[in-house]
């Protein structure tokens, strides 16, 4: 069954189209992942399926049920995390979770709260005080207030935006935990390992529409490459002049797209021979979502 749906969603500002048309559904039980760069619409799509922004045209369905607004029955069965979420700095840990039952009217036992504390690994600060945490604790504190009225479905945007990769890992392994409770998580994100770590199908967007979506492994297929090569040159430029196909990548390295790994090798070591160029650091890897990503809109994710 179907947890969201929605249908050609538009949310302009003058002649920005943040938000474009978009179309696509969620199933009960599963993690999407919705995909694309600062500035790609993401933000302003979830807000306004969570009802914290007006759409301007479009349909939004819970669970098959049509909704023109947010109300009270929907609000009850989904949970928010956003980007930042504003605590009081001297209310401690289970205080703070114990604050945000009472706004939805829910008398938390003290078992319940404790449990949320638990699920979030945040034991051993239960009575520090906010303004005391770590980012990466700020991060699953939030995802806690946002579980306090268990919800069936749970937003999380940008949950690890800001934290080094062990808190990153932290994080994730809590949402997968969340997964094997039966939640469904619709996720935004920038970070193509987070999706690829715990999306059962990915969404990217990029100018306000939805420009593919499926399986990761639907995705890479699509773009029809077996390999990809990279490398370091001391003369770039005139390598992307002479061979087709190859692009820059992060941290001035050169990409190439491959069906044939062997004679593109040999390729690319006579090529760089005749122009009398030196390559180095060459890695041959599998594609992923970033390559996908590149090969559709022609830059970087982080670009």
């Amino acid at each position: 069954m179907n947890a969201i749906m929605v249908k050609n969603l538009k949310k302009y500002y003058g002649s920005t189209k943040a938000v474009d048309g978009v179309s696509f559904e969620v199933f009960e039980g599963e993690i999407v992942a919705l995909l694309g760069p600062n500035g790609a619409g993401k933000t302003t799509t979830v807000e306004i399926i969570e009802g914290l922004r007006k759409k301007d045209e479009g349909e939004i369905y819970y669970f098959g049920r049509k909704v023109d607004q947010i109300d009270k029955d929907v609000k009850s069965q989904i949970g928010v995390q956003l980007q930042k979420t504003a605590f009081f700095e001297h209310l401690t840990v289970y205080e703070t979770i114990e604050l945000f039952a009472g706004l939805y009217n829910i008398q938390a036992k003290k078992n319940d709260i404790e449990n949320l504390i638990n699920l979030v690994a945040l034991q051993e600060k239960t009575k520090s005080r906010v303004k005391n945490l770590s980012g990466g604790q700020l991060q699953r504190l939030a995802l806690a207030v946002a579980l306090v009225n268990d919800p069936k479905i749970l937003f999380l945007d940008e949950p690890t935006t800001g934290l080094d990769p062990q808190a990153r890992r932290h994080v994730w392994e809590i949402i997968e935990q969340l997964k094997q409770k039966g939640k469904t998580i619709f996720l935004t994100t920038h970070y193509m390992e987070e999706a690829e770590k715990l999306a059962d199908r990915v969404f990217i967007m990029d100018h306000g529409k939805i420009i593919a979506s499926g399986t990761v492994q639907e995705l890479v297929k699509s773009i029809g490459m077996d390999s990809y090569i990279e490398f370091s040159a001391d003369n770039s430029q005139v390598l992307l002049k002479e061979i087709v196909n190859l692009r820059t990548a992060d941290h001035d390295k050169l990409i190439l797209p491959v069906s044939d790994v062997e004679e593109s090798i040999h390729m690319l070591l006579n090529k760089a021979k005749q122009l009398e160029i030196n390559i180095d650091n060459i890695v041959i890897r599998r594609p992923n979502l970033e390559d996908v990503f590149l090969n559709l809109t022609g830059h970087s994710l982080r670009d």
